[in-house]
């Protein structure tokens, strides 16, 4: 995930400037302006947080082959009703596309973004750059890291994007071959799976579709630490990976 970084020189800080600091609450991180951090600056303060936009900017139109995203809210509960704490709330993956760029150029080929506006969409984990407007959270990211389309809420129903493909995964080994039972934290994580949808495929240096090689109902075998995983409603793990990091087909 790409992030906002500010850098200072090395400066000498007095500890009463020091004290002055702590004790201050008034700074918003994404919010410093340019000149605020002077005479108490630090050495190689590094700051990660959302661009934001200044209200002043009414609309954000994104270039080339990206598109602005609306991101959804982190889950504040567990499936069973547990309220989570905000650092074990996971991030969330997913969102509406709000805006999208002109597209790309290969070869002679003038290439359109294909996902259209208003789209309910799932994303990389770390793709991207955050951003503010409005006071609502936005995502910047290229198209090619949008995982797929969901237009329902339960990840089993995602429609994997260009050379990506959905997975099942298999369950994993309930006991070790001498039969002791494992616990879920001792259990391997599989990397054997069901393909249960595909994308369209790449683009070449034409701009042409290559279909994937890859069929859905396949039981595969893949990178074990590629992709990204969701778990489904039912309780399924699942993995959506490019095809690359499918490394063979079982039968």
């Amino acid at each position: 995930m790409a992030a906002t970084q500010l850098t200072a020189s090395p400066v000498t800080v007095s500890a009463r400037s020091l004290a002055s600091l702590r004790a201050s609450s008034a700074i918003k991180f994404g919010t410093l302006k340019p000149g605020t951090l002077k005479q108490t600056q630090f050495r190689s303060l590094v700051v990660r947080a959302a661009s934001v936009v200044a209200p002043k900017y009414t609309s954000i139109k994104p270039l080339g082959d990206r598109v602005l995203v609306k991101t959804k809210e982190a889950e504040e509960k567990t499936m069973g009703g547990i309220l989570l704490p905000s650092t074990a709330q996971s991030k969330p993956q997913g969102g509406e596309v709000i805006a999208v760029g002109e597209g790309r150029t290969i070869g002679k080929n003038k290439i359109n973004i294909d996902v259209p506006t208003g789209a309910q969409i799932i994303y990389s984990k770390y793709a991207g750059t955050e951003v503010e407007f409005n006071d609502v959270k936005h995502l910047i990211l290229k198209e090619d890291d949008i995982v797929g389309l969901l237009e329902t809420e339960d990840i089993k129903d995602l429609k994997p994007l260009n050379d990506r493909v959905f997975i099942k995964v298999a369950e994993a080994e309930e006991k070790t071959a001498g039969g002791l039972l494992l616990t879920e934290t001792t259990k391997e994580k599989p990397s054997i799976g069901t393909v249960i949808a595909v994308g369209p495929g790449s683009l070449d240096e034409e701009g042409k579709r290559q279909p994937l090689a890859i069929s859905t109902g396949s039981t595969v075998l893949y990178s074990k630490y590629a992709g990204n995983d969701f778990k489904g409603k039912d309780g399924s793990n699942y993995i959506a990976l490019r095809a690359s990091d499918v490394m063979a087909i079982l039968s």
